[in-house]
């Protein structure tokens, strides 16, 4: 059977960010992006790759090798993002102008390819209403595909209502914000910072599962109840925790604990939130999380360059599904949540 694959979590960078990124890097901050940022940067200067790999080559190109990797592995498209952490490292000013400047670059690709690749736009949320003046440039003028934003930024999170010029400008596009994983937050960081916990080996879901629970939680999706969130690597956990999330956070209202809402967060979880398989190519996983979460709420990904494609490619055609489930998953659901054309 011939499915058309488009891959929802595709990792891509311009040389102007990494040069701000490799600065970053060599700064006096005590994040922890600083430990991957490096890694991948120092390579702008000629020093060694990340963990042996030269991601940054692989961010960077478009024709050279990602286009030949999709057309051999026989995927259609990559919907492209401005890899983690995007300009959410920089001041307001630096991290706004670079902004925009990437999704003028990401619209030229997506225009000059519009069979193999569509977009996500970035934004600057340390400056909220600069940052829903530029979200609504990018679906309006530059007609890209939703949003990328890479978890906490200085250490918050989208239920603080600072944020929310970005969360209402979301809305009333009707354009989906993804939430990929960065380092975790300060609060978050000690027990994570050995033995490589604090990236995609635990602290990335760690970061992004806390991010999604406190948006539920807060009460965020009574304000913004038709507000849309990706989040990857099969829901980063919290689609196998929902059944005890959701009865602790009954308990938690009951005793004042936690805001009242008007959903319960299994509600907020199904209805206001998507996922996709980057990174987790786990037949049981896939299984669960359709047959739990719905087949029209699960979307595939790869996760490149940092996951191979074949692999990806390799799992999502052998995973036990039936015909109606793969087209779902493989590109219907990435066409309706980030509206993508169907293919003709």
């Amino acid at each position: 059977m011939s499915v058309r694959l488009i891959a929802t979590e595709e990792a891509w960078q311009i040389p102007e960010v990494a040069a701000e990124l490799q600065k970053a890097s060599r700064g006096p901050s005590q994040s922890l992006d600083k430990l991957l940022v490096g890694g991948i940067y120092d390579a702008v200067g000629g020093g060694e790759s990340y963990a042996g790999v030269n991601f940054l080559t692989g961010l960077l190109d478009i024709e050279n090798e990602r286009l030949p990797q999709m057309d051999r592995y026989g995927v259609d498209m990559h919907l492209l993002s401005l890899t983690a952490p995007g300009v959410q490292m920089f001041d307001a000013d630096t991290a706004t102008d670079l902004a925009a400047f990437a999704n003028d670059r990401l619209a030229d690709i997506c225009r000059q390819r519009p069979d193999r690749f569509a977009g996500l736009a970035s934004f600057a949320p340390q400056s909220p209403k600069r940052a829903a003046r530029e979200m609504e440039r990018a679906i309006n003028d530059l007609k890209l595909n939703g949003f990328i934003l890479n978890s906490h930024t200085n250490d918050e999170y989208l239920d603080d209502p600072k944020f929310w010029p970005a969360l209402e400008a979301a809305e009333a596009l009707d354009a989906c914000i993804y939430i990929h994983p960065r380092a975790p937050s300060v609060t978050l960081k000690g027990p994570l910072a050995d033995y490589g916990m604090d990236s995609a080996m635990w602290g990335y879901g760690v970061e992004v599962g806390t991010h999604a629970v406190r948006m539920m939680a807060s009460g965020v999706f009574d304000r913004f109840p038709n507000l849309k969130i990706c989040i990857g690597h099969m829901g980063e956990a919290v689609g196998f925790w929902l059944w005890r999330i959701n009865f602790m956070n009954s308990r938690a209202q009951a005793a004042g604990r936690s805001p009242k809402t008007e959903r319960s967060i299994a509600e907020y979880f199904k209805d206001n939130f998507v996922i996709t398989t980057s990174g987790v190519e786990d037949p049981l996983a896939l299984r669960y999380s359709i047959d739990k979460l719905g087949v029209e709420n699960v979307l595939w990904a790869i996760d490149y360059p940092y996951q191979p494609m074949e692999p990806a490619v390799k799992f999502i055609a052998e995973a036990p599904l039936s015909d109606a489930e793969r087209h779902a998953v493989c590109h219907g659901n990435a066409e309706r949540i980030f509206k993508i054309a169907p293919k003709a």
